[in-house]
């Protein structure tokens, strides 16, 4: 039972109109708690900028985070950049009908690879690391890409259980990972290497959002992989699970979590 295949077909059905795409960014930003914290931070970290504040979505995905940037801050200019050729297109499609591709530019770019240099105040990595085995060469060029005293945000898969594994051994719920998590001081050691001091480390996927992650997305996840025609079953599981779903990644939200299996990271550039 895998996590991608999934979540790639509900992409391919999202990508072929407008109004699917900002429904399945709708479905994104209420069900995955990881997109709670993330844009939380990412308020923090831009709220109070100015005009000409510059941001790198390093690893965009299917650009959920980019467009919440470019309507929630119309003064942010952004650059948008993905291994995956097929979503680069698709976001730039989806940005220009929503009129919004004059504040952002978007590329197909290997991360391991140099490509800025002292461009962005602001970079943006949502669960890409776990990805990609030289991790401390992307973080270099992370550096390198920033403005003096720009930040880095990391969230990815801590070691306590990231991933959906239990122990570095396992097989990874989310098939593409080259390692399950990281822990806090592996994180912290790594971007320091660098030169990156680090501001801020937090859990997050704690006990209540570790049981929101598996209501909410594992299960059904899972029966989907076992046939798609469960599709039509999933509106009724969701009847039943959707409150206490919502109320314990409120839970999670609000919590200075100790342990969880996920990690958010913040850390400037000396």
């Amino acid at each position: 039972m895998y996590y991608d295949p999934i979540k790639n077909i509900i992409g391919k059905v999202a990508r072929k109109k407008l109004a699917f795409r900002k429904i399945f960014y709708k479905i994104l930003g209420l069900m995955f708690l990881r997109e709670w914290h993330v844009k939380k931070a990412l308020r923090e970290l831009i709220s109070s900028a100015g005009q000409g504040y510059t941001m790198f979505d390093a690893g965009s995905g299917f650009g959920q985070y980019s467009y919440y940037c470019l309507k929630k801050f119309p003064f942010l200019i952004i650059h948008a950049a993905d291994v995956k050729e097929d979503q680069i297109e698709d976001c730039k499609i989806f940005i220009k009908e929503s009129g919004l591709s004059h504040r952002i530019s978007f590329a197909v770019e290997d991360l391991t690879i140099q490509t800025h240099n002292e461009k962005f105040n602001l970079i943006v990595s949502v669960d890409v690391m776990e990805h990609i085995p030289d991790d401390v060469k992307v973080f270099e060029n992370f550096y390198k890409a920033l403005k003096p005293f720009g930040r880095l945000l990391v969230n990815t898969p801590s070691n306590l259980g990231g991933s959906d594994a239990g122990c570095s051994t396992d097989k990874s719920f989310i098939e593409e990972h080259a390692r399950n998590g990281y822990s806090k001081d592996e994180l912290t050691q790594k971007l320091q290497s660098v030169g990156f001091r680090v501001e801020t480390v937090r859990y997050t996927y704690g006990t209540f959002g570790n049981l929101s992650w598996r209501f909410g997305i594992k299960i059904p996840m899972s029966l989907l992989n076992i046939s798609t025609i469960l599709f039509i079953l999933l509106p009724f599981y969701y009847i039943v699970v959707i409150l206490p779903v919502i109320i314990l990644m409120i839970i999670d939200y609000f919590s200075d979590n100790l342990t969880g299996s996920g990690l958010l990271v913040v850390a400037i550039k000396n």
